[in-house]
């Protein structure tokens, strides 16, 4: 009731009073809906980096098992790169280079008697090896040596292989 006789003897001091408490109640409300909405571009900017890390991953599985199809079977890599036991090739040293177990009927010059290591890290950078992988010619131009065939993969077959080798 006192306020009420403050308004009516003071009026200008009774009309700012409001005003001023509904430009608290605005700037409160503005902070909050702030922190709301911050908070929401956030959480979906963690989302949108949590899926495409999880698109990479699925992604690079995908890849790296492709890979491992022409490597095993298309290409078949472990022949030659992987040491044989009694005859057998050996999957604990699985493409860990090993000698050539067999020679041509014929002499052929330049023919290799080992097969480098390819897992992990091939014997080269991922260009060399692509480049190899897609128009059969190594480092410094030269082709590989025989027994190792002249591969003309595509570029996406052979970027699935060196991804492949590379997660041994």
């Amino acid at each position: 009731m006192k306020e009420a006789s403050r308004c009516h003897v003071r009026p200008a001091r009774c009309a700012s009073a409001a005003p001023a408490g509904l430009l608290i109640a605005v700037v409160l409300a503005a902070v909050v809906l702030i922190f709301i909405v911050g908070r929401t571009q956030v959480t979906l900017a963690q989302e949108t980096r949590q899926s495409q890390a999880a698109s990479k991953t699925h992604g690079a599985a995908k890849l790296i098992a492709r890979g491992k199809y022409i490597v095993e079977g298309l290409a078949a890599c472990g022949d030659c790169h992987t040491p044989r036991n009694n005859g057998e090739i050996d999957r604990s040293k699985w493409l860990a280079g090993a000698p050539v177990f067999y020679e041509p009927a014929q002499r052929v010059p330049g023919w290799a008697i080992s097969a480098p290591r390819i897992a992990g890290l091939p014997p080269g950078s991922d260009t060399e090896v692509i480049t190899l992988l897609t128009t059969g010619v190594w480092r410094g131009g030269q082709t590989p040596r025989p027994p190792m065939p002249r591969f003309h993969m595509t570029r996406e077959d052979a970027e699935a292989v060196v991804a492949y080798l590379r997660s041994l």
